[in-house]
């Protein structure tokens, strides 16, 4: 059983870390299910503060990963139509161009979305750059989240 739970931790951080920068998969609570399945053999073992605040790391970062982009795009000007804009940029620009796709689809599609909206070429621009700069923001707080959780992980089966 021991082993049967490494391999559904070691998968459950490498989806983490994957969950990380694709939108649909919730990686930080994933790295730390990863973590917690490990914590169940005899491979390792967590104190209680460690498991309740790898917890809260994870739950935290994971909401703040839905208030940043917003925050990020109102702060810069944005609006609905720029957040729609920028998931569906996101989102397409995944499937079509990969990773480059992903860091570049909610500039493009919160630009295209402000446009439609009937912004001027300026504010779509700088609404697009604040989607950006949010969408950014939330990916380097999940990698963050969880790599320092992979990074327990490692520790604790070495």
């Amino acid at each position: 059983m021991d082993y049967l739970l490494l391999a559904l931790g070691v998968a459950l951080i490498i989806f983490g870390l994957i969950g990380c920068v694709l939108p649909i998969i919730p990686g930080p609570p994933l790295s730390f299910l990863g973590i917690l399945a490990l914590h169940y053999t005899k491979f390792a073992s967590y104190s209680t503060d460690f498991l309740v605040i790898a917890a809260s790391i994870a739950i935290l970062v994971t909401v703040l990963d839905y208030i940043v982009p917003v925050w990020g795009t109102k702060k810069f000007g944005g609006t609905k139509a720029g957040m729609w804009g920028a998931t569906l940029g996101m989102i397409i620009g995944m499937i079509f161009l990969g990773p480059l796709g992903l860091i570049f689809g909610p500039l493009v599609g919160a630009i295209i979305g402000e446009s439609i909206k009937g912004a001027n070429n300026k504010d779509a621009f700088k609404a697009g750059l604040g989607a950006f700069l949010g969408f950014l923001m939330g990916v380097g707080l999940k990698l963050a989240a969880s790599i320092y959780i992979t990074w327990h992980f490692v520790k604790g089966i070495f």
